[in-house]
């Protein structure tokens, strides 16, 4: 478990900090790598704040809704390294329990493209942006909305795959994704992870 001494909170307490994993760049902008980026971005637009570059290595941005504090973050240490920035997050926001207080909005291989699930906790399905969360934050009990990108076709390498651009059926059907995941965020704000996960994988 994450732990931490509370002279290491730079920042007022958060009640949710959501992290949307991706890589940073024009180059690696709407690649499906990025689409749990995106759905931060959705978020930020939503509540009329500005994500803006912080010293824990990520754009961030912290607002009120309806009486509970939630920071938005998206970390700009490319994919393979984003726990160092996650951690340092959660620092600064002072995140105890990662099981109701962390949620990380990621791409999924393994859900048909299109397809948003709620998970607490659980195995990692070779996602090298959870492993690095893991490797530093020592817990792997954070909850996930997970965005459907599918597999690759073909003999395409699965880096190739999530490094590109989706197609425009695909891209229509991961821009609506990106709404449900936001969705997800804020119901994990609101009612919590386990009423979400009722709510978002029937």
């Amino acid at each position: 478990m994450f732990s931490r001494r509370s002279k290491d909170r730079t920042g007022t307490p958060a009640d949710l900090l959501a992290v949307g994993l991706g890589n940073p760049g024009d180059k690696y902008a709407a690649t499906r790598h990025n689409v749990g980026a995106e759905a931060i971005d959705v978020l930020a637009d939503r509540y009329g704040i500005q994500l803006k570059p912080s010293k824990q290595a990520a754009l961030q941005a912290e607002t009120n809704r309806r009486g509970q504090r939630i920071a938005l973050a998206f970390p700009q240490t490319f994919m393979n390294d984003s726990g160092r920035s996650v951690r340092d997050l959660m620092r600064r926001h002072g995140i105890d329990d990662v099981t109701t207080s962390l949620v990380i909005v990621h791409d999924e291989l393994d859900l048909e493209v299109g397809v948003v699930k709620v998970k607490l906790g659980g195995g990692l399905a070779g996602h090298n942006g959870l492993k690095s969360i893991t490797q530093h934050t020592k817990t792997q009990d954070y909850a996930r909305v997970r965005i459907g990108i599918g597999r690759p076709p073909g003999s395409q390498s699965v880096s190739d795959y999530v490094l590109r651009r989706p197609g425009k059926k695909d891209r229509v059907e991961l821009d609506i994704a990106i709404e449900r995941a936001a969705d997800a965020v804020e119901s994990i704000l609101e009612l919590g992870v386990e009423a979400t996960m009722n709510e978002f994988n029937r």
